[in-house]
């Protein structure tokens, strides 16, 4: 039995390299024109509770308990600070209270600065402990950053 080949056998099929190249940098422009660069969130120094853990181990010059409750809807509906100054919902003056408590001047040391322990409702929507966190960490004025407290810890879970 035999075999008829048509042609010769040199002959080679080769792909349209163009049009593979064109649809490969339509795809990168596609991809490129279309990602969008989103804001990073502050590098926060946040210490999480480990669970059971009841009472913290180390020991501040200054420690400040921020407790945020939340009303039914998961809105933020007070501030209280130190368990005896109540912001009905005043961020200003939450942070115009810690400035004076820390103050401004010389900005948060590593080890022995103030930290601020945040205790909140469960059902605390998450843009309100971001503003607790925007709030009690420092300020701008201008070009320049205030930094208040660099230290942030949250508080067990009851």
């Amino acid at each position: 039995m035999e075999f008829r080949h048509r042609g010769d056998r040199d002959e080679r099929n080769e792909l349209p390299m163009t049009s593979m190249i064109d649809v490969v940098f339509l795809l990168l422009v596609f991809f490129i024109m279309t990602f969008k660069i989103s804001a990073q969130e502050g590098d926060f120094n946040v210490k999480m509770p480990k669970p059971g853990e009841g009472v913290a181990s180390e020991s501040t010059d200054l420690s400040l308990k921020l407790r945020l409750t939340a009303d039914e809807s998961g809105q933020l509906s007070e501030i209280v600070l130190n368990d005896n100054l109540s912001f009905a919902k005043d961020w200003g003056a939450v942070r115009a209270k810690i400035v004076e408590l820390v103050g401004d001047e010389a900005g948060p040391s590593d080890e022995d600065g103030p930290e601020v322990e945040i205790d909140l409702d469960y059902n605390l929507h998450y843009i309100h402990v971001i503003e607790a966190i925007t709030a009690v960490t420092g300020y701008r004025t201008g070009d320049d950053v205030v930094k208040l407290i660099d230290r942030i810890k949250f508080a067990p879970r009851r």
